[in-house]
């Protein structure tokens, strides 16, 4: 595969006709956007079982190389919800360290995916799987946040199952916690909208929440859990680069991980990509995107953060609040980075059960609700994907859903095609647009018979081929094979073609074909097969096809009389 490798990233189009007007507007984009980052980061990190400042280290550093170096205008890169389901049991099973190894591998991955130009397959990946999964994933994201939302004593366990089990056996909500989150979560669930655009709800509750644990006491009276009592300090600053200490054992366990790592990540940044597209009316680059993520990747994993990728709800943000470059979303990690720099110690205060809220609006807007009320409207095969994508999610894990939602897709997508195919005796009116492609009104000699083949003729259609032949009885003395309505062939197709050429010259009976496609024309002269069947017996269209027809017929009568 030849690669033809380019690097350019989007903020290198956009500052050739730069202006301060755009300057302004992206600051207070990027501003806004950093404010609404940071509880997320902070939530995000902390429900896949980090520390909440390595999701802080995660946004600035992935958000700003995301933005620099990637190929969409107004993506906001950061730690992402799709990312926890994946994340949190690979932390329980292998310690912190590894989501390092799988950002770094990972970030390897996106970034040859890019440069060898792979970005546009990820938009052939089903609907049904992408919205399958990502209701999974706001299911077990809210799943995640039992714990914190009612102040339970207990560690519960990292499956949607356990924990159903677990709660079963005891639940005790802590009431003050319950209280605090709820209030929380419908504070922002119906916080204004047009004020939201300059003033997050998120950070408001936030910000009260720690306030009324600071002065009121709530903390140590009432048992809610805050950042300080649960995780310490906050540190004041990135941390110094260094390289996991794993060995070389833990990397090949986590490459399985850190592929569908890679793969969520890229689904999850280019679907976002395209989404901002069609806000700002612009065209990203899909390669280049990658490639920018796969770098921040990196970059992260050397700093010890968390997987990062492009983010929707930010995205938005971005765009509403008037960015319109990739500065804005360089700005919103130099504001987190301000932030972390200055504020940090303020952090200890924050209530678990606010962040908890925060993750609870993100994982129910997330979820693609609407679209359980129209399965009984949707092909019965694609709400069987959106079932297997969801409920695998739910029950199993992330990987066994994506992989297991993409080949039932893939094999129902191969019975429809096979569904499509068709083989036939054919009729006395075609398809044909032509008069020398219809065989109406056409003197078909005695000893031929035309068939017609219709579809993809793959490896699913194939015997179809040679089922349509058995019941019609006994081979003819020249079989017209009409493959006009063939717009593919594959390997499977051309044996069936070469198995069909051999028994016929065995009997000493022809084939021809007629009118053959551009692809599978090709197919064929690759193959060596138009050499074997002879290139006369490769007709353009039925007119061609029944002349040579009747001279193989003549040959065949000649040489019966010269034997005789």
């Amino acid at each position: 595969m030849k690669i033809n490798f380019t690097f350019r990233p989007k903020l290198c189009d956009t500052l050739k006709n730069y202006s301060a007007p755009a300057f302004f507007a992206d600051l207070t984009a990027g501003l806004i956007v950093g404010i609404v980052s940071l509880p997320l980061a902070i939530a995000l990190a902390i429900a896949s079982g980090l520390k909440p400042e390595i999701g802080i280290f995660t946004a600035i550093i992935g958000g700003f190389l995301v933005s620099a170096l990637g190929g969409s205008r107004v993506q906001i890169g950061g730690p992402a919800g799709a990312f926890v389901p994946l994340l949190a049991p690979i932390v329980l099973l292998h310690g912190p360290q590894a989501l390092v190894v799988c950002a770094l591998m990972a970030g390897v991955i996106l970034f040859a995916l890019g440069a060898c130009r792979l970005g546009t397959m990820i938009k052939y990946i089903p609907f049904p799987v992408v919205t399958g999964f990502t209701s999974g994933i706001a299911i077990i994201i809210l799943s995640t946040q039992i714990k914190d939302f009612f102040g339970l004593p207990q560690k519960l366990p990292a499956d949607f199952l356990g924990k159903l089990r677990a709660l079963a056996d005891g639940f005790q909500p802590n009431w003050p916690t319950v209280f605090l989150a709820l209030a929380a979560t419908l504070a922002i669930w119906f916080w204004p909208k047009k004020l939201g655009r300059r003033l997050p709800g998120s950070i408001v509750v936030i910000v009260l929440a720690s306030l009324a644990v600071k002065y009121l006491g709530w903390g140590e009276h009432s048992g809610i859990q805050t950042l300080f009592s649960q995780f310490g300090e906050m540190p004041r600053g990135l941390p110094l680069p260094h390289w996991p200490s794993l060995s070389l054992d833990a990397w090949r366990e986590l490459v399985p991980a850190a592929l569908t790592v890679a793969v969520l990540g890229a689904i999850e940044s280019l679907l976002c990509a395209v989404v901002s597209d069609g806000m700002i009316d612009d065209r990203h680059d899909s390669n280049q995107e990658l490639m920018g993520q796969g770098i921040a990747n990196v970059a992260v994993g050397i700093f010890g953060g968390m997987p990062t990728t492009g983010v929707i709800a930010r995205t938005a943000t971005n765009v509403r609040s008037g960015g319109r470059t990739p500065v804005a979303g360089m700005t919103h990690a130099l504001t987190l980075l301000l932030i972390l720099l200055v504020a940090a110690p303020l952090a200890k205060h924050i209530p678990l059960a606010a962040l908890s809220a925060v993750l609870v609006v993100v994982s129910l807007r997330m979820g693609e609700w609407h679209q359980f009320r129209r399965l009984n409207k949707w092909p019965k095969s694609d709400t069987v994907i959106f079932l297997c994508a969801f409920g695998l999610t739910v029950a199993v894990d992330l990987p066994t859903a994506v992989g297991a939602s993409l080949i039932l897709a893939s094999a129902l997508m191969v019975k429809r095609l096979a569904e499509t195919a068709q083989v036939e005796p054919d009729a006395e009116v075609t398809q044909g647009n032509s008069a020398g492609q219809q065989t109406a009104g056409k003197i078909v000699p005695e000893g031929v018979v035309v068939f017609r083949v219709f579809g993809a003729f793959f490896f699913g259609a194939a015997d179809k081929l040679e089922t349509s032949l058995r019941d019609a009885g006994q081979l003819p003395e020249v079989l017209i094979l009409r493959m006009r309505d063939v717009l593919a062939l594959d390997a499977t197709g051309l044996d069936a073609l070469e198995d069909l050429s051999e028994k016929l010259q065995r009997d000493r009976k022809q084939l021809i074909l007629c009118g053959p496609h551009s692809q599978p024309l090709f197919a064929l002269v690759r193959a060596g097969f138009m050499v074997r069947i002879g290139e006369e017996n490769v007709c353009g269209d039925m007119d061609a096809a029944l002349a040579r027809a009747r001279i193989l017929l003549a040959q065949k009568k000649n040489k019966k009389v010269i034997d005789s």
